[in-house]
């Protein structure tokens, strides 16, 4: 929805802060002192485009928020707020709950959102949805805490140098993301998803952690009530991440979560929604093009399809680098980079199929958990990092001691690979376009539903998500929900190869590469490894990020002419 930034403890430079994240609201900047501060807040409208600006007072308390809270109508009716409402902002509900209640009232919400609050009660908080939906960075200096929705906005400033924390660059080589609350830039910190924290003098003091991984409810055995409860929590889900005073649709690949989401908008939607489809112009690549043209023509969508090729990987290479600056090497970045260019100008909100295999138990690697060796069963990790590497992702991601194999798996990935690699990546690149991308999946319900399922209703034989195939296979045949999954790949390294070893020459040259392998290593590397990639994108990013290139420059210094 926005961009929002501001410095607590004293007045600070917030001007050049929220400056630098004006791509994420292209509707306007606004920033005003608060008690003991400034807050900042660059706006993309979303919900009630007259009065919604921020910041915001209501109740005698004041918030800046980034997201959406899409609960913000039950709320109002069921505390009966109607008449103290001024505006049809979906935080103003929070202003006048935190009144009431304080610091209880952010139990409440259901959505994705960072927001400062400071309230008229003297005390300051800030706070990230449980899944880590919505980014937000932090940096100490002087007594003075400062907030931001991208880092960048901490070296407008002037507080944050180009250092880079060696630990956080290893971690991106090997993972294709960074650990926990660790930034590339150091002294930049993540805040951690469902974190709560009052801000004092400047300090940060934990209050409570509300963490994604909450099963607990008690569902029914049936089968047939578990599809009801399914399409029930689902489109519940679907109908609110709906709710925009601007136009939405859809992402929709060949896979079932985009499906699902597709056949519930179209159940709720009396005209055809707009979905976008990304395919693939290289030999030999997975395209998933026809599958999703099936589902859209199956569903009635107005169906769009863009197209990318070697041309559109060198183009935007450089700009999700630039995008990217909490970066993630996942190659998946660029097609969505393609799709939000695609979608600009026609749609402003984009639901997306994000944590479907989290929360319902998609994906290969946890089929192959629940084998025993001798029939190919290994752990569900990285398995390409370093072993220091792998033993903080360990550490990261290691759960409660009373849940299955399955569910470790699980909680590994919502631990670390969803908020740090595929949240950061829709963010970034959706909000670099003024785009506002939203997962129905990843919503509280919904997740109360799935997490609280038996394994056998999400891994059955060689199938994952079971639930979810069972329910699509009768609300859209189209989808094939049965058939094999294709799996998702970019082919990078068809790309990179013609051009591999002029690339592997000139990036051995780079500090920041030396700093984690000798030349010798990074050449052989792009001779054929599976850090070839990574090193790429990491010299790209370290050259605009580190050395403030141009993104045009910083790919011809890595890459030649292309």
């Amino acid at each position: 929805m926005c961009g929002i930034a501001g410095v607590l403890g004293a007045e600070g430079p917030v001007r050049p802060m929220i400056e630098s994240l004006a791509h994420r609201g292209p509707d306007g900047v606004r920033w005003a002192p608060v008690s003991g501060g400034v807050l900042a807040h660059a706006r993309l409208s979303i919900i009630d485009l007259e009065g919604g600006w921020q910041p915001l007072t209501a109740a005698g308390s004041t918030v800046v928020g980034n997201g959406e809270i899409y609960n913000y109508r039950e709320l109002a009716a069921e505390f009966g707020l109607e008449g103290e409402l001024s505006t049809g902002s979906d935080f103003e509900p929070l202003l006048h709950l935190y009144d009431r209640e304080g610091p209880a009232a952010f139990a409440r919400l259901r959505g994705m959102y960072a927001f400062c609050l400071v309230g008229g009660d003297g005390r300051t908080w800030l706070v990230r949805d449980p899944f880590g939906i919505k980014p937000l960075y932090l940096m100490e200096k002087d007594g003075m805490l400062a907030f931001a929705s991208e880092p960048r906005a901490f070296v407008a400033a002037g507080w944050a140098g180009r250092k880079v924390d060696p630990e956080a660059a290893e971690e991106l080589v090997g993972l294709n993301y960074v650990l926990g609350e660790k930034t590339l830039l150091k002294g930049v910190r993540r805040m951690p998803p469902g974190a709560v924290v009052e801000v004092t003098s400047g300090e940060t003091r934990p209050l409570d952690r509300r963490p994604a991984w909450a099963p607990g409810q008690a569902l029914p055995a049936d089968e047939r009530a578990l599809l009801q409860g399914l399409d029930s929590v689902l489109e519940n889900s679907v109908d609110v991440h709906q709710r925009s005073d601007v136009p939405y649709g859809l992402f929709l690949s060949g896979g079932i979560d985009s499906a699902a989401v597709a056949t519930l908008m179209a159940r709720l939607n009396p005209r055809p929604v707009t979905a976008f489809t990304c395919g693939f112009d290289a030999p030999g690549a997975r395209d998933e093009r026809a599958q999703a043209e099936k589902v859209a023509r199956a569903l009635g969508l107005d169906w769009r399809e863009t197209r990318f090729g070697e041309e559109d990987f060198w183009r935007a290479l450089p700009q999700v680098a630039w995008a990217l600056d909490d970066p993630t090497a996942d190659y998946a970045t660029l097609p969505t980079w393609k799709l939000a260019e695609a979608a600009k100008g026609t749609l402003t909100v984009v639901l997306t199929g994000e944590g479907g295999d989290e929360l319902f138990g998609g994906y290969g690697r946890y089929r192959r958990a629940l084998r025993p060796g001798w029939l190919g069963g290994r752990p569900a990790e990285p398995r390409d990092a370093r072993p220091e590497v792998l033993a903080r992702w360990r550490a990261e991601a290691k759960g409660p001691a009373d849940i299955s194999r399955l569910q470790a798996a699980q909680y590994a990935d919502i631990a670390t690979w969803l908020p740090n690699d595929l949240l950061l990546k829709l963010d970034r690149c959706l909000m670099a376009h003024g785009l506002e991308g939203r997962t129905p999946f990843l919503d509280a319900e919904v997740a109360a539903f799935a997490l609280a399922l038996p394994d056998r209703f999400k891994v059955r034989g060689r199938w994952g998500k079971w639930l979810l195939r069972k329910w699509l296979e009768r609300a859209c045949p189209a989808a094939e929900p049965w058939a094999r999954k294709q799996g998702f790949t970019v082919p990078v390294d068809a790309w990179i190869a013609p051009k591999a070893r002029d690339i592997g020459e000139r990036v051995a040259k780079l500090a920041s590469l030396r700093a984690l392998r000798s030349e010798d290593e990074i050449r052989a590397a792009f001779e054929g490894s599976t850090e070839r990639w990574p090193l790429l994108f990491y010299a790209v990013w370290s050259l605009i990020h580190l050395e403030a290139a141009s993104p045009a420059d910083a790919l011809a210094a890595c890459c030649g002419s292309v």
